[in-house]
């Protein structure tokens, strides 16, 4: 792997869109928020807002939406250099509604649009090289051309040496059935250094809820060095081989738990590039619980506000709260 001042900590690849998001009512008419979001970026600019050097790889439309993503991620310190604007197709809208305890419910509004649309050919192979990690979903797995130019760039990133990480961020009413779905993010996961997953994913991929038998079953399956498990306002759990641990999360009042995963693991990835590790096998397991506290942590502070993208903290604000708590040297 390349080396120098072009060098990222971070590039991700995949769906960037408009999340409308229910915002309340108006003389008994529903009010909609334009929020940007889609996983891999947000999970760039969670890792930029606390100090990760950050790129992401897309395609947005020739319109107002695009131009207001493509300024979001710059605004944010994430590299656009490689987002594309597609002449002729949309930019994606997902219509998100939320119930009375904040958890979401998904409504697409994306054939043919411009994230799917990106093609292998499009794909810079030189930054490929020149990234510590690389991050994917599978979102862009759904249709082609996407999917295509997800896994070439998936194997080129970790051909180069780039730690390969993956969310499988399940959303069922984009894929033709369940049983799709389940076929595609398995695929993948032979090529996963860390797998980011839920506790609504764990039993669509291994048909257990229980988080030891479910992540010792994906880990031993697929040779996956680690395994983070978010368990909402339980916290998370961690698999590294035989080791495994489970950190409380942080009690809030919840607003909105759209982007709390991708703020999760933008958050756990900035605090292991900050704490000089690259692979899990160089962490310690005391590094392994202090970069899940803080990932617990970060995504609890986004729950707390609407939006994913505008309710991610910054490190200042990391700091500080870290601070209020008492938090020294990097222990809970």
């Amino acid at each position: 792997m390349g080396r120098g001042k072009d060098m990222k900590d971070i590039v991700t690849i995949g769906e960037i869109l408009i999340d409308l998001t229910f915002s309340g009512r108006e003389q008994d008419i529903p009010v909609y928020q334009a929020h940007p979001g889609g996983a891999p970026a947000n999970v760039a600019v969670a890792a930029a807002r606390l100090g990760a050097k950050t790129a992401f790889i897309g395609k947005v439309g020739k319109d107002f939406y695009g131009d207001f993503l493509t300024r979001t991620l710059a605004k944010n310190h994430v590299d656009t250099s490689f987002l594309l604007t597609d002449e002729k197709a949309g930019t994606t809208l997902a219509v998100v509604s939320l119930s009375e305890t904040g958890e979401r419910s998904f409504a697409f509004y994306r054939k043919n649009c411009a994230d799917t649309l990106l093609r292998r050919e499009e794909i810079n192979e030189d930054l490929l090289g020149h990234t510590r990690f690389f991050h994917f979903g599978s979102v862009s797995l759904t249709d082609e051309p996407s999917r295509s130019a997800t896994l070439y760039a998936v194997r080129k990133a970790k051909e180069s040496g780039a730690v390969i990480t993956y969310d499988p961020n399940y959303r069922a009413n984009l894929w033709n059935s369940e049983q799709e779905a389940i076929e595609q993010i398995l695929s993948v996961l032979d090529q996963v250094d860390i797998l980011k997953i839920s506790d609504e994913e764990l039993p669509l991929l291994t048909g257990t809820e229980e988080a030891e038998q479910g992540t010792r079953q994906l880990s031993e399956t697929y040779h996956i060095p680690l395994i983070l498990l978010t368990l909402g306002a339980e916290g998370a759990f961690w698999r590294r081989g035989n080791e495994t641990g489970k950190e409380d999360g942080f009690p809030v009042r919840v607003a909105d738990t759209n982007g709390a995963g991708d703020t999760f693991l933008g958050a756990f990835l900035s605090r292991m590039i900050g704490s000089g590790c690259q692979f899990p096998s160089e962490l310690s397991a005391g590094q392994v619980r202090n970069c899940v506290r803080i990932a617990n942590l970060a995504a609890a502070l986004t729950t707390s506000r609407h939006g994913a993208i505008p309710a991610m903290p910054d490190q200042a604000e990391l700091e500080q709260v870290l601070q209020s708590m008492e938090i020294s040297n990097g222990s809970l």
